[in-house]
């Protein structure tokens, strides 16, 4: 296909339109004052397919702030490695320029500032705009893939179970999509909502338990610019281990890269000249899959939010990682010709609201969609001095607000909040909406729970959800963050194994060190458990928030990491 030495040439032809190159070029832009959206968008007319891919949405219709994460620790061959890069690490590994756009799309540094420079992102009538513009410039050579949780991450999400983004993604017109957080939607609505789709909804990896097949479509064929394009869709792999499994108790997933296999050479047997594998598996677990499955030519990856600006070469296999939030959208353009790829251009184009139009049809049906639920969106529940994220391997602000609600409206000495990766920001100064709220806590299961558990479970949390993060193994890892706590703190050594990375528990209000014989009243939400009983977390922040309605989240201090 093609060679490392090759890829880094490419790179560097390309500098004006990825990468590095990009980046430098956005800030002299940037500084003029002058960046706009034929800057972003422009292309060479390269090649005979282009791929689009758009991944991890989680119901955002509408431009966002999303901080990125500032610590995500890789372990095993990934330590080092991109997407566990950060930073100042993650600037200067691609050359760009601190204060550009580029490095406030794609990093922590200097966020808030530069927020109040380059402004909101993402926004699906921005997208349509993009979308719009490579199809009128490649015509049938495109090819637009959903990498999964769309229907899932907004209040109107929650209160239309996922008909609001049908509709939208439905005008946008991806041709195939995969799936993870739909299918807390519970099975019989996803059902109905596939049976109405006009595109393929793919999932090599889930089986009916009941008859030990495949429960969706594993792989479909386009045909794009005269070439053969075979998609192959990887649910996320342990949805019944993160989620709740009771919502779809005849399904089973997986990795099962025996099935990954036997598509690809079906699919090459049928004729394809590009394999696609469009998958919600996870970046460490597609370099794993990518490195021990052959004849993949490129693997869209998502599930875990990476945003990289230049692929991963991986055993003649491209992962591409597009960030979330529609914060971005990729472009990759390829000549292939003979059954293999000759050459490719790269772009992730970031998804700037105050430079890209937005398209005027799709910013109508989102406002139409939004319409019946605008008044309860906007309404305030208390403002934040601080900026307020989640986005982060240990701590996000945004969870030690939720955190300091549990311990109090549910009067509990520990609190804990699952590490998901979605959920938006808030800048220091905004008004805290019911939009904002659920934003980081919409969801099927959102019952607050309170119960008494001793400290050795509480331990046992810890590490299992550690292992699931830092097993050196990827296909042992789900790709979340690590379970944030309120009213105690820890130290962890990710490099240690199961049962040995969490040393020094301690209940913070005491300072002393939590016995494991001892009970606690903990409190927590999204148990996968079926029976759980409480008040939705959302009820139970606003509760907080109206006691409390200045919110100021001092650094969270109360986790030590040992690297």
């Amino acid at each position: 296909m093609f060679s490392r030495r090759e890829f880094l040439t490419a790179t560097v032809a390309l500098a004006a339109l990825t990468g590095s190159g990009m980046a430098g070029r956005w800030s002299r832009a940037a500084a003029a004052q002058a960046l706009t959206e034929d800057q972003l968008l422009a292309a060479e007319d390269f090649g005979n397919v282009t791929l689009v891919h758009i991944t991890d949405i989680h119901a955002q219709l509408k431009p966002i702030h999303f901080r990125e994460p500032s610590v995500n620790l890789g372990v095993g061959d990934a330590l080092g490695q991109p997407p566990h890069v950060t930073g100042a690490d993650f600037l200067k590994l691609y050359k760009i320029e601190p204060g550009s756009p580029h490095a406030y799309a794609l990093t922590s540094e200097d966020f808030t500032a530069l927020a109040g420079t380059y402004g909101r992102m993402g926004g699906l009538d921005r997208a349509a705009t993009i979308v719009k513009r490579i199809r009128a410039e490649r015509g049938d050579k495109v090819l637009l893939l959903d990498g999964g949780d769309t229907w899932q991450g907004s209040y109107t999400a929650q209160q239309t179970k996922g008909a609001d983004m049908v509709e939208v993604m439905n005008a946008l017109g991806p041709e195939a999509m995969v799936s993870h957080w739909e299918f807390t939607l519970g099975i019989d609505r996803v059902t109905e909502i596939v049976e109405s789709l006009p595109f393929a909804f793919l999932g090599s990896n889930i089986y009916n338990n009941e008859w030990n097949e495949p429960a969706y479509d594993g792989w479909k064929m386009f045909e794009k610019g005269g070439v053969k394009v075979a998609v192959v869709g990887q649910a996320f792999p342990y949805l019944p281990i993160a989620n709740p499994k009771w919502m779809f108790p005849n399904l089973s997933f997986g990795i099962r890269e025996e099935d990954v296999i036997k598509n690809v050479a079906a699919a090459r047997a049928a004729g394809a000249e590009l394999v696609v594998l469009l998958s919600h598996n996870g970046f460490d677990v597609d370099r794993k899959l990518a490195s021990r499955v052959s004849g993949i030519d490129v693997i869209l990856t998502g599930h875990t939010h990476d945003a990289l600006p230049e692929p991963v070469i991986v055993n003649n296999t491209m992962l591409i990682a597009s960030g979330s939030n529609g914060k971005f959208i990729s472009r990759l353009d390829l000549d292939v010709a003979g059954g293999k790829v000759n050459g490719f251009r790269y772009r992730l184009i970031p998804v700037f609201s105050d430079v890209i139009t937005p398209d005027a049809d799709m910013a109508a049906l989102i406002d139409k969609v939004r319409a019946p639920h605008e008044a309860e969106l906007k309404r305030e529940l208390g403002r934040t001095e601080s900026l307020l994220y989640r986005r982060g391997n240990f701590n996000g602000t945004f969870d030690d607000l939720i955190c300091q609600a549990l311990l109090k409206e549910r009067d509990a000495q520990i609190a804990l909040s699952p590490g998901f990766r979605w959920g938006t920001s808030l800048l220091p100064g905004a008004a805290i909406t019911v939009e904002d709220l659920h934003n980081a806590t919409a969801m099927s299961y959102p019952q607050a729970y309170r119960s008494e558990m001793t400290g050795q479970t509480v331990k046992d949390i810890l590490e299992d959800v550690a292992d699931n993060l830092f097993n050196t193994d990827p296909y042992y890892q789900q790709g979340g963050d690590m379970v944030r706590v309120g009213g105690m703190g820890y130290a962890i050594d990710v490099h240690q194994p199961i049962g040995s990375r969490i040393t020094d528990m301690t209940i913070l209000a005491t300072g002393e060190k939590i016995d494991p014989a001892k009970s606690y009243a903990v409190a927590g939400w999204a148990s996968v458990n079926e029976t759980v009983e409480g008040p939705a977390i959302w009820d139970v922040v606003e509760a907080h928030l109206k006691n409390n309605p200045t919110v100021t989240v001092e650094e969270n201090r109360s986790v030590m990491v040992k690297v």
